[in-house]
């Protein structure tokens, strides 16, 4: 029965590939524009990502790490004299203006770290050392700099490297180390200095502290450690999701919940931007188009094989076997167009990982979703035909 339907499925060639395409359109723009989507959120928590900190204590209304009110430095003294913090050191974090040799201007995300500890430092240096950050009028540069600076990103030998000098708000900085960072949201590079240094190129005001980061005494999960600097500081305290979370020793206190500051940060955008609407339209299309194709060819691919499944219907095969039949063709073509579509995306993908751009993640979730959704419109496809045929009469097979 299955290597029949098979064999009724393939020797239309005609409607077999439309169906094909049609599924493997949808598949594609389902699966491309929800990992662009998943991965433009990720940028919006990229100074998270960037700077590794387990506890992040900002001014109480804030939402979200890239709209922060600046607080007083004597908020850090406040922080470090909670009994649940083994660590606390100030952070800068604002997008600043840097000259280059041309007298053009690009625009950069400026980190300030503690000058002693180096806490909230990138992760994974390229080139250079980090300890050199001490040095005067020195700053470390991630990848996505070493091009965005030089006075020409099209040629390789202008790139910035070890050594170069630029100017923040007119003011020297010469660079000492390359690291690797995630692209800010912004689309600018990261650069990190120290937090004195970080002051000097931002234009004063009165005040200037942008986060406080700090780590829980052993023993204690970040969330308790966040509870106990919001009880005793009054300060909101986000926990940094993968950096230093222990869950052991009870968690969250009962009846209080301590938001992850990436989650955080992710929900704002998407309520209170048009991002997800905008992408969420056209994976609405893709469905749509899906179905319409999918649903129309294979109604007409059973118009067109009526008779054939009429004759089975008259020698005794059941509706049952005969419905059977039909949603083994679906599920074929729709497996195909699925594997064929996400294949295409992976292409995609590995092209905007080269280049950079656009932002490209895609979660096991979202390929599993969309293999659903296909199998779904496969289904639809699948009822249409399966209603025309429990209405078609062996009989008619006879007539002249």
């Amino acid at each position: 029965m299955i290597g029949l339907a098979l064999k009724m499925l393939f020797g239309d060639t005609a409607k077999y590939l439309m169906l094909v395409a049609g599924l493997f359109f949808a598949t594609f723009l389902i699966v491309q524009q929800a990992s662009v989507f998943c991965g433009l959120m990720r940028w919006t928590t990229a100074t998270l990502k960037n700077v590794g900190a387990p506890i992040f204590v900002v001014e109480e209304r804030v939402e979200q790490v890239n709209e922060t009110n600046p607080m007083r430095d004597t908020d850090v003294a406040r922080v470090r004299s909670v009994s649940a913090v083994r660590w606390a050191m100030p952070l800068y974090s604002g997008i600043q203006r840097v000259r280059l040799e041309d007298g053009s201007f690009k625009t950069v995300q400026l980190i300030g770290i503690d000058a002693a500890s180096l806490a909230g430092a990138p992760g994974r240096m390229v080139e250079g050392n980090l300890e050199d950050l001490r040095l005067p009028n020195t700053v470390v540069i991630d990848e996505l700099a070493t091009v965005r600076l030089s006075s020409n990103p099209k040629d390789p030998s202008k790139k910035i490297k070890i050594g170069d000098q630029f100017e923040i708000n007119d003011v020297e900085a010469r660079v000492v180390g390359i690291c690797k960072a995630m692209r800010s949201f912004t689309g600018g590079p990261y650069i990190w200095t120290t937090y004195e240094r970080a002051l000097q190129y931002t234009p004063q005001s009165r005040k200037m502290l942008t986060a406080v980061i700090a780590a829980p005494v052993e023993g204690m999960s970040s969330e308790q450690a966040a509870a106990e600097i919001e009880k005793t500081t009054g300060l909101r305290a986000y926990v940094n999701e993968g950096f230093g979370s222990n869950p052991r020793d009870g968690g969250t206190p009962k009846g209080k919940k301590y938001g992850d500051f990436n989650t955080s940060t992710v929900w704002w955008y998407v309520k209170n931007t048009g991002i997800p609407i905008s992408f969420g339209t056209t994976v609405v299309i893709g469905f749509i188009v899906g179905v319409a194709i999918a649903c129309q060819t294979f109604y007409a691919f059973v118009l067109d094989n009526l008779k054939h499944l009429g004759a089975l219907k008259a020698m005794g095969m059941s509706n049952f076997r005969l419905s059977l039949m039909l949603v083994v063709q679906a599920l074929t073509v729709g497996v195909i167009g699925f594997g064929l579509g996400l294949l295409a995306t992976s292409g995609f993908a590995m092209g905007a990982i080269e280049n950079g751009q656009p932002p490209f993640y895609m979660p096991w979730q979202i390929p599993v979703a969309t293999f659903l959704a296909v199998q779904l419109i496969c289904m639809l496809a699948a009822l249409m035909g399966i209603i025309r045929l429990g209405l078609y009469e062996p009989a008619m097979v006879f007539r002249a």
